[in-house]
């Protein structure tokens, strides 16, 4: 018997919304999983395969039986129509709230680890269903209805977190805008979206900073003509211009009842839109819909991270990615869980933050980028071990692949060598974890810095140039996945062809993730960087990931970024920035040391022909460097950027525009 779910409230299934879930998982995956989980036994079925029946009975999902009937996705298998059913859960936002509330109201929901330390705000499950019913009831008295889009430019908060679940209680569509977009990238998000409302805070606070959040939404929706009205809670104190648009939230929060009886939604609608860049700069909104996710984020965030009730589990995203949407939200308050809200930077007001916070608010799991590792490390091992990190049993990297020095660091250091350690690789458009080294038997190795293992009913197979699957280990290729999953996206918003063309043309038939992978002699899969940050070197084509760890591993060197360019006889060149630790002199040593290190760890031909020390790299606020921008700098000069507004600090294109000018004015001296 195979099984689905919708989320819907009605008696009647609606068959041409529904959807198909997969039913195959790679054999070697696990035979079962403890009874102490929240999905309860998991058996294997038509030998090598396990149903999603099986896996989706997640214990605190509500699930009524229904008829099933299939609809065509991708590379799915036949089924018997005769033994088919269609579980329908409660709405999304029960899942998330009212259950908890129903069993445990008391139990603590959220921390809100503001900006300032030690000044962490605790809301529980019932506080929180309270806030969320206050303001979906208002969003209605203000016209905002089922199907309609809201956008959301806050910083993490109980009250951003409260209108996400708001929105999803009416049957709105959500999109959250990262707090700190410029006023020109949020109204291409809100014309795109076609949005009815924005939510917004007076200001917002991050390392120290004021971010003026209220000047740039009515800068923004200047030119928004959808826009009726712009929602203004306060963070600070400072009072704003209201405008004709503008309504003071908190007071129309104040007049409306704790109760809103959640919209029914059947399992396709929409749950929310998410904006992320494409390759050219031009966002794409991903949609992401309500039951297939929820079942997703709930499932890997319990897995993955071996998480436990009462666990207090930090990830220290934003929740304008797709990370904090899975794992500080929608994942963790599908499980009961508390879930921390992190409101300020890594090295605010000093480098031992994160770790100050571990040990006091006792996080368990701990989930944070490898660009925030390699930035830490950068500061030596003393502000680690000044915090009792003891609290601690899993650690986890998110959002690039992890250099084996941080994976040490983070490992031995942070987690004393004594805590799990999950390098996960996913994407917005997958919706949650695909690969990871976890769930898996117990004790199953660990090998650093490699993503290992697919996630139940993630089926990663590799392609050649031509377009064949490759087979066996030790191969390396395209990383696309080869058939349809709970978590993916369903298209990109008002442009399904876009969606086709980006991810299914490539490979047709496969769902083509964009990144390059190494499937080892074990099976297990290393991901090696972007196809387009491929590098074609006198014909031999290298990942810029691989050469950025065989110079990462050296200790001088924090950071680096590798990019390819142009080059008049071997085709393709690499280039190299590094960023250098603070007591380091000679400079030319460390730059000679590392075209060693490449020679002998890779190839001679990897070596890169040029290497910039820069004092940082240019990042977005989510701590991915934008090597986009590096190729310009070096191929047009800094030339027609494009957009360049998630950066977090702009003004790093001056700075490495100044070091490369210096650069190759010494180079052309030399010559």
């Amino acid at each position: 018997m195979e099984w689905s779910c919708c989320i819907d409230g009605d008696t009647k299934a609606q068959p041409q919304k529904q959807w198909k879930m997969p039913t195959v998982i790679a054999p070697e995956r696990h035979k079962e999983i403890d009874d102490k989980s929240a999905v309860g036994r998991t058996t294997m079925m038509c030998s090598d395969t396990v149903s999603w029946t099986t896996l989706s009975l997640i214990k605190d999902i509500k699930y009524r039986k229904l008829p099933f009937v299939a609809r065509e996705g991708l590379r799915t298998h036949s089924r018997d129509q005769k033994t088919n059913w269609l579980f329908q859960p409660h709405p999304l936002k029960v899942n998330c709230l009212d259950q908890h509330v129903q069993k445990s109201p008391e139990t603590i929901a959220l921390i809100w680890e503001r900006d300032e330390p030690g000044t962490e705000v605790r809301i529980t499950y019932r506080e929180l269903l309270e806030t969320t019913c206050r303001l979906a009831n208002t969003l209605k008295r203000h016209g905002v209805h089922r199907g309609d889009r809201v956008a959301i430019y806050m910083p993490v908060s109980p009250l951003a977190v409260a209108a996400m679940l708001a929105c999803a209680r009416i049957g709105a569509i959500h999109t959250v805008v990262f707090a700190g977009f410029s006023a020109e990238s949020l109204a291409g998000r809100i014309n795109d979206a076609k949005c009815k409302a924005v939510i917004t805070f007076n200001q917002g606070l991050r390392g120290g900073r004021v971010v003026e959040l209220k000047k740039i939404v009515d800068e923004a929706v200047k030119s928004c003509p959808t826009v009726q009205h712009v929602l203004v809670a306060h963070r600070t104190d400072t009072k704003v211009p209201m405008g004709s648009l503008d309504i003071p939230l908190e007071q129309e929060m104040a007049k409306e009842a704790p109760v809103c009886t959640p919209e029914s939604m059947s399992s396709e609608d929409m749950l929310f839109m998410l904006y992320t860049s494409g390759s050219t700069g031009t966002p794409k909104g991903l949609v992401h819909t309500q039951a297939g996710y929820l079942l997703y984020a709930a499932m890997t965030h319990k897995l993955v991270f071996d998480y436990q009730p009462g666990d207090v589990f930090g990830c220290v995203a934003d929740i304008g990615w797709i990370t904090g949407h899975s794992y500080v939200v929608y994942g963790p308050l599908c499980n009961g869980a508390t879930t921390v809200l992190f409101e300020s930077t890594p090295v605010y007001p000093d480098a031992g933050r994160y770790w100050e916070t571990v040990q006091r608010l006792k996080i368990n799991q701990f989930y944070g980028a490898p660009t925030a590792v390699r930035l830490l490390l950068k500061y030596g091992d003393a502000w680690v071990k000044k915090y009792d990190r003891s609290s601690l049993r899993t650690l986890g990297s998110v959002g690039e692949p992890i250099n084996h020095e941080a994976w040490e660091w983070l490992h031995k250091v942070v987690g004393d060598g004594r805590c799990t350690l999950v390098d996960t690789w996913w994407q917005t458009e997958t919706g949650g974890i695909c690969i990871a080294p976890r769930p898996s038997e117990d004790g199953a190795e660990i090998l650093p810095g490699m993503a290992m293992r697919p996630f139940f009913g993630i089926v990663p197979v590799l392609m050649d140039e031509k377009g064949n699957v490759l087979e066996g280990g030790d191969v390396s290729g395209a990383l696309c996945i080869s058939q349809a999953w709970p978590g993916m996206a369903r298209t990109i918003y008002g442009d399904h062809q876009r969606f086709v063309d980006a991810y299914f043309r490539a490979y047709p038939g496969y769902y083509f993730t964009g990144d390059g992978a190494h499937r080892t002699e074990g099976g297990y899969y290393q991901i090696t960087g972007r196809m387009d940050d491929v590098i074609n070197i006198s014909g031999h084509r290298l990942g810029t990931a691989e050469i950025e760890d065989a110079m990462a591993d050296h200790p001088a060197v924090p950071e680096t970024a590798v990019i390819g360019y142009p080059h008049d006889i071997k085709g393709e060149a690499a280039f190299a920035f590094i960023v250098l630790k603070d007591n380091i002199s000679d400079e030319n040593m460390v730059v000679n040391e590392l075209k060693l290190s490449v020679a002998t760890k890779i190839a001679k031909y990897a070596v890169p022909d040029q290497i910039l020390v820069v004092k940082r790299l240019p990042k977005t606020r989510s701590g991915k460097v934008m090597r986009r921008l590096l190729r310009k700098i070096i191929t047009s000069r800094g030339q027609d950027l494009g957009d360049t507004t998630t950066l977090e600090d702009p003004s790093v294109i001056t700075e490495i525009l100044s070091a490369f000018q210096k650069y190759e004015e010494q180079r052309a001296a030399t010559n």
